[in-house]
């Protein structure tokens, strides 16, 4: 048996700390969400990219400055176990090699009380590291050289022996029981938002879809194929109805002219309504509502019945 409308309070009213925690949590939640997404993006790249170029350009460079390393030296202070060599001192270590003793003091300078290296390899690290890879001058350059390196990708991707390697390497990928699935999906994101060729939407409509007394939300990119408005007879439209909450697929679908509702709202605002599964209203729409007293604005938390 129905309970009496006056049984039904409003969610404001009878959960007011409720309420406020709800509209909070919305305010908060898209901020918070956005710099979780960034830092989430900077610690990946961090990990998988700049940490392992960071090792591996350290490596060669230390591989590179090994050439002043000595395997035994005459020490000319046994109390500090120095060694000459053509008028430059070097550092005895526990492994029984001598380093340059400037580089060995400039390791243990910078050691801020930690243990210093005990073998030359570790020296050299820790000095190529001090040195040549600091942050404020490595990260500009590893990032120059990976536009560098992006633009030589693409230009010899545009040449025919790029194009050749990359499509036997998506193939090899595509095999791959478990891989294909998900580099399917990066690859349809990646290319909505890369693509060169991006879709020219020349209107928003409405048709009715996937049947009639369902409206779905159309992006319009051509006048329609020929042949199928000579079998209609009829004006049709080439339009190009996106899915929710994921814009970039969806249907190619030609419809008649005359049954697309053209729709007063921007490209930013359909896929702002698209992405938001309807929530994100367009701002006319919101104002027609609020303009229009018989038009109940739906509130974000729904009305609870007294007692629950």
């Amino acid at each position: 048996m129905p309970q009496p409308e006056s049984q039904v309070i409003d969610a404001k009213k009878a959960h007011p700390f409720r309420s406020a925690v709800i509209r909070g949590l919305g305010v908060l939640i898209p901020p918070l969400l956005t710099v979780v997404i960034l830092l989430w993006v900077i610690n990946t790249t961090r990990i998988y990219l700049l940490e392992p170029v960071n090792t591996g350009v350290r490596e060669a460079l230390a591989w590179c400055l090994s050439g002043h390393i000595r395997e035994s030296l005459t020490i000319t202070d046994e109390t500090r176990q120095i060694g000459i060599v053509n008028g430059i001192p070097y550092q005895g270590l526990p492994d029984g090699r001598f380093v340059p003793l400037s580089v060995h003091e400039r390791v243990q300078n910078h050691a801020d009380g930690g243990p210093i290296p005990n073998t030359a390899k570790e020296v050299y690290l820790r000095y190529v590291e001090l040195t040549y890879l600091r942050p404020q001058y490595a990260i500009p350059c590893f990032l120059a050289i990976f536009i560098l390196l992006v633009y030589l990708l693409g230009k010899l991707m545009a040449a025919g022996i790029g194009g050749f390697l990359g499509n036997r390497l998506e193939l090899a990928i595509q095999r791959l029981p478990l891989v294909r699935s998900v580099y399917k999906a990066v690859k349809q994101v990646s290319d909505f938002f890369l693509s060169e060729k991006q879709l020219q939407f020349t209107r928003i409509v409405a048709v009715e879809f996937p049947r009639p007394g369902m409206w779905s939300i159309a992006f319009v990119t051509s006048e329609g194929l020929s042949d199928i408005r000579a079998a209609a007879n009829d004006a049709v439209l080439g339009v190009f109805i996106p899915s929710s909450p994921m814009p970039m697929s969806g249907y190619a679908l030609t419809v008649l002219k005359s049954e697309a509702v053209d729709l007063d709202i921007t490209i930013e605002e359909a896929i702002q309504y698209l992405v938001s599964c309807g929530l994100v209203m367009p701002q006319k729409d919101l104002q027609r509502m609020k303009a229009t007293e018989n038009i109940p604005v739906i509130e974000a938390s729904p009305p609870v019945v007294a007692g629950l």
